[in-house]
């Protein structure tokens, strides 16, 4: 991958850097959901949802608000996620889509693994069952997969398997373990706390919640009435044009139009999980706390993509708005500022080198991610002037730091671009594409995507009116 600016290679040069290592060494945990999207989170705004927990870390921390994945390849984008946080490489520099980390793709627990921490894992792993034994010396309730399907025990029995000293995590050793998915998670997470620990640990607990199937256990099915969810901004029954998935799995989940009753009903089980996930990351911190272990521990929280749920008459995370691309992120423990935002535009492949350098490590050439130290340390520290997004070979965008932001979509041969301001329309509602007013600024933007595409190897070629597809 070209770097898109001089500036920011020049960044990288000294932010990549390893910060001086303390004389005692850095324990790391990393909480990571799944379908989560950037606003549900209370400390950052929403004041419907409820989430003491992440609440906490963002008070006790730094958060990111303009955190970003990159898209995927198919309707899975929690596999690229999931290879870009490990690998801290962006879409186009993965082993194909991401489903196979090869061994010459360091991962994060991989270097923590090699400088003599105990690393342990307990939830998803949506990559090869090889690439997880590299990583993880140890692990607890593991689930290899997507989701866990109502046909093979829902999230109340997930099938699972255990810890697997040579590696082969076979699919015939799962076993159905009764308890919901995000307690058996954290309960693993814990056990391994509360084992004696002569080393420093990495923990990477992978939650599968709130993915769907959207089923909140009690008291979180009760917490949030569908009547009373208050429908967001750009609720629409339909999309407004094809944009080349409105038929995938995720967007069959409930009927064509999405009603009014839909959408809330839809928030509603969305908030019972995320409120129900946030509790079991309060237990994990608890026991952070109880066995004395923050005040060596830096936490690191995110999410693998976010989620439509009735926005734009959509309920997948296979389109490129701002619902979907954005993530929640934040960092608490040693060496990070108190209750803080930066709003700079980042990835989730940025989260590698910057756990490696706040660990006082350096992070392998392989990876392509920017240490966020320079804006941890100083909020006017100068960001990425743009970020880029890419779906299948039918959608890509750019978002830059002045927030413009430019979709365009090729579907079976036929162009639509959407343009958005988003200081004064936040929801993508009014597409300025067509308004000749904003004919120059549609040039810049288009100009732009073409050079960030290059800039990040992509396959297409935008500059092409079929971008190369036929």
């Amino acid at each position: 991958m070209r770097f898109p600016s001089i500036l920011l290679a020049l960044l990288c040069v000294t932010a990549c850097q390893p910060t001086e290592r303390s004389a005692e060494p850095l324990n790391v945990v990393v909480l990571y959901t799944d379908d989560q999207r950037h606003n549900t989170i209370a400390a950052l705004g929403n004041d419907v949802i409820v989430t003491p927990n992440m609440d906490r870390l963002v008070r006790e921390g730094i958060a990111f608000t303009h955190a970003h994945t990159m898209g995927g390849m198919h309707g899975a984008l929690c596999v690229p996620s999931r290879a870009m946080l490990m690998t801290g490489r962006p879409l186009f520099s993965l082993l194909g889509s991401g489903n196979s980390i090869p061994p010459d793709h360091t991962m994060m627990p991989e270097l923590f693994r090699e400088a003599g921490y105990a690393t342990f894992a307990t939830g998803k792993w949506h990559n090869d069952r090889a690439s997880f034994a590299r990583a993880f010396g140890g692990a607890g309730h593991v689930f290899f997969g997507g989701m866990h399907g109502p046909g093979e025990g829902g999230h109340e029995a997930p099938l699972l398997n255990a810890f697997d000293s040579t590696g082969t995590y076979a699919q015939e050793d799962r076993r159905q373990v009764p308890g919901f998915s995000s307690t058996l998670y954290a309960d693993a997470a814990i056990d391994f706390l509360h084992r004696p620990h002569n080393d420093p640990f990495f923990l990477y607990v992978s939650f599968t919640s709130p993915h769907d199937p959207r089923t909140p256990p009690t008291p979180f099915d009760q917490w949030y009435d569908a009547g009373s969810m208050t429908l967001p901004p750009n609720y629409t029954p339909e999309h407004p044009f094809d944009n080349g998935e409105l038929r995938v799995r995720d967007e069959m989940l409930r009927d064509h139009p999405r009603t009014e009753q839909i959408a809330r009903e839809e928030l509603a089980t969305y908030y019972g999980m995320i409120s129900e996930v946030d509790a079991q990351i309060g237990r994990i911190l608890d026991a952070l706390d109880a066995l004395d272990l923050r005040r060596r521990t830096l936490v690191v929280f995110a999410g693998d993509n976010g989620l439509a749920v009735g926005s734009h008459g959509l309920l997948g995370k296979q389109n490129l708005y701002e619902h979907s691309m954005r993530v929640p992120l934040a960092f608490a423990g040693p060496g990070v500022p108190h209750n803080e935002l930066r709003d700079g535009l980042v990835y989730i492949h940025d989260i590698f080198p910057t756990v490696a350098a706040l660990a006082g490590l350096e992070a392998p050439p392989t990876v392509e991610g920017h240490s966020l130290i320079p804006f941890i340390e100083n909020a006017a520290a100068p960001a990425r002037d743009a970020v880029f997004y890419a779906y299948r070979d039918l959608q890509r965008g750019v978002r830059t730091n002045d927030n413009w932001k430019l979709i365009q979509y090729q579907v079976e041969g036929k162009r639509t671009d959407q343009l958005f301001d988003l200081s004064s329309d936040p929801y993508e509602i009014r597409n300025l594409a067509d308004d000749p007013s904003y004919a120059d600024r549609l040039e810049a933007m288009e100009a732009k995507l073409k050079q960030i595409s290059l800039d990040f190897d992509d396959p297409l070629n935008l500059t092409l009116s079929d971008w190369g597809k036929n």
